[in-house]
């Protein structure tokens, strides 16, 4: 593992110390330089919601305050048509297991992937296609193919303030490592429904989380291939390290406090990044794209080879 800041080590259990920062790394970039406050107590699990079929994103839509959960449903790679998204209470209840669900209703629905909200438009990155639905009814209200332009593997999805859309392309099947002619994208899906390709560098690193950041007016970009946390402004032909997390990172997202949180499969790990700063918590097996509930300070991580999505809450940043 590599890491550019002070890391401390905290298993569910209990808590183990702080190890001394690697030199090399530490010469990156911090995510915010001036910020040194001390790391805030480890999350807690609260509660645990069972049902699902290899779910891969969580989002909090906080004007219905109920989460969207899209579940793969098998083979993440193969174009089933079984994929569905659900819709989940605040208190954990799934009112609606197939709020959306491929094959039915005409809708087509291979491995939903990243999950993001603009305005009553629910967008899913699936597969080769980013399709929207209605996020009160589950209509099908846009689809938008970006085969044509090379897309392998879409996997997280983020938007930008003028409602354009960014998707990340990780790579091919099986092991879904970029190569020179596939994966290693962000595509850009304007609010016309136009497509393109926003930017195709190796410097991605087979790119799979990505979130605006509203401080830097960036997006921040985690990889699965290496370690790095990116900075990536629209027209930049480059991603540009700022810190370091883990392999195959998963999902990102940027609490209002200023603290970055990415999961991990590699470190089975959540981690929190806050400063010069980092905090590991483990215990987790596969965890993917998860929500965050800005009502009630916490975390809705799915665990994707164990059918759950599992609650945690966020305790503030120590004085």
């Amino acid at each position: 593992m590599r890491y550019a800041r002070t890391v401390c080590v905290i298993t569910l259990a209990a808590a183990a110390a702080c190890t001394v920062p690697d030199a090399k790394k530490a010469k990156a970039d911090s995510l915010s330089a001036i910020r040194k406050a001390d790391s805030a107590a480890a999350p807690s699990r609260t509660q645990t919601i069972t049902g699902f079929k290899a779910p891969e994103s969580v989002r909090y839509d906080s004007a219905l305050d109920v989460f969207f959960v899209s579940s793969t449903n098998g083979d993440e790679f193969a174009k089933d048509d079984n994929g569905f998204i659900s819709r989940m209470r605040a208190d954990g209840t799934v009112d609606s297991l197939f709020f959306i669900a491929g094959g039915r209703g005409g809708v087509t629905l291979h491995s939903p992937h990243g999950l993001v909200i603009i305005a009553d438009t629910l967008w899913v990155a699936d597969l080769d296609a980013v399709r929207g639905f209605n996020k009160n009814t589950g209509a099908l209200v846009a689809s938008v193919d970006l085969q044509k332009l090379g897309a392998v593997f879409l996997n997280d999805i983020a938007a930008a303030p003028d409602g354009s859309l960014y998707i990340t392309d990780t790579g091919p099947a099986p092991d879904g490592k970029a190569t020179a002619t596939k994966g290693n994208r962000i595509f850009r899906v304007g609010p016309d429904h136009k497509p393109s390709v926003a930017l195709h560098s190796d410097s991605l690193g087979s790119p799979n989380g990505i979130t605006w950041d509203a401080r830097g007016k960036r997006f921040i970009i985690v990889q699965w291939g290496d370690t790095h946390i990116l900075a990536w402004r629209p027209g930049d032909k480059v991603a540009r390290t700022i810190g370091f997390g883990a392999n195959e990172s998963d999902g990102v997202e940027e609490l209002a406090d200023g603290r970055l949180v990415i999961t991990s499969w590699a470190e089975h790990a959540l981690i929190i990044n806050h400063g010069n700063q980092q905090m590991i918590v483990r215990g987790f097996s596969a965890p993917a794209d998860f929500g965050v509930d800005t009502r009630r300070s916490r975390l809705a991580i799915p665990i994707m080879d164990q059918d759950r999505v599992e609650f945690y809450a966020l305790p503030p940043l120590k004085p």
